[in-house]
């Protein structure tokens, strides 16, 4: 019988269903797995690529739609897991143990809103299941702390067969650590390039990580040591370029980002920051304020996606005094 309800039609009806970015179907990408069937109940696992994938609850829905044309399924129920890819190794430079991506949140110049972008980013992506540290790789100005309301924690420090070890602070359901923890909070620092080098391969290889689907390292700005010491020490995944509208910010952009393309470092995108402004008591205006339309000019001239366009906003500022995470997933932008 063509429509009987058994394992072979339940992955036909499922066939053309497709991932919406790879745009292949999720039986040849092998992502529908268990299939089980009992008295008219089908069940079956929904394996994606990461767990913060958007657009889960879409595809789970079209799967449950194709499965009910089948004569006979009285319920559907999908369980969803992930398999998060590992980045690849490179010969010359050394995964972290259990990181499967490192990513850097990089701009050209510093007050452009990368430390608020990189915290959002890892915040998001923890509340959509994602297994999430972080690097506050900014040395000399380390905010991140103080964003992820953090600013009173210390590192511990344990003693192994491989040195010392830091165990990592965290909140919002991400692992930090950063040079905030291990200074008194007016005290500079006064480094050269080889310690600053050793501190964030210190932050890469001597922190107790675990198991992680996403490393966020937020940047500091510029092209310097810490960049080349985070390229040339790991694969990475991927970096993203933050910016804001201003010819300055996206000239510095544009060094960064061909910065990382030299040093073989894909760019995911550019984050246009600061594009605008709503005033909350006249939510039909819009005020460009730092001019408008230069991410996405330049992210089209380089050839990058333009990820996305983040406005001014009150709130944001206001939650950035404390700590910024609890505005996390909201657009914006901190601007103490």
């Amino acid at each position: 019988m063509v429509n009987m309800l058994n394992l072979d039609s339940v992955l036909d009806v499922l066939r053309p269903v497709q991932d919406p970015e790879l745009r292949k179907s999720l039986v040849d990408l092998n992502m529908i797995r268990h299939v089980r069937i009992a008295e008219g109940r089908v069940s079956f696992t929904l394996v994606l690529t990461t767990p913060a994938c958007p657009l889960r609850q879409f595809i789970v829905e079209e799967c449950q739609k194709a499965v009910q044309t089948l004569p006979g399924v009285v319920d559907v129920t999908v369980d969803v897991t992930a398999e998060t890819p590992q980045q690849k190794s490179l010969p010359d430079r050394t995964g972290i143990s259990g990181v499967k991506n490192i990513i850097a949140i990089s701009s050209g110049k510093g007050g452009v809103g990368k430390t608020t972008v990189a915290v959002n980013v890892a915040v998001a992506l923890a509340h959509l299941g994602a297994k999430v540290g972080m690097i506050d790789a900014d040395i000399y100005g380390p905010n991140v702390p103080t964003m992820l309301g953090l600013s009173d924690a210390k590192v511990t420090v344990q003693t192994s067969s491989q040195g010392e070890i830091l165990e990592p602070a965290f909140n919002y359901g991400v692992k930090l650590v950063s040079m905030g923890f291990l200074i008194d909070k007016d005290q500079p620092v006064i480094w050269r390039g080889p310690m600053l080098n050793g501190i964030i391969r210190q932050f890469l290889y001597q922190v107790q990580w675990g198991d992680l689907d996403y490393l966020i390292v937020d940047m500091p700005p510029g092209t310097g040591d810490a960049q080349l010491t985070l390229t040339q020490a790991v694969p990475m995944a991927g970096a993203v370029i933050v910016t804001t509208p201003q010819t300055v910010a996206l000239l510095d952009s544009r060094k960064g980002l061909k910065m990382f393309q030299q040093l073989g470092v894909p760019v995911l995108g550019i984050v246009e920051n600061m594009s605008y402004f709503i005033p909350p008591d006249l939510p039909d205006r819009q005020y460009d304020i730092f001019g408008s339309g230069g991410g996405a000019k330049t992210a089209q001239e380089l050839d990058v996606p333009l990820l996305g366009c983040v406005p001014l906003e009150i709130s944001l500022r206001e939650g950035g005094r404390s700590r910024l995470a609890d505005c996390a997933g909201r657009t914006g932008i901190c601007l103490c």
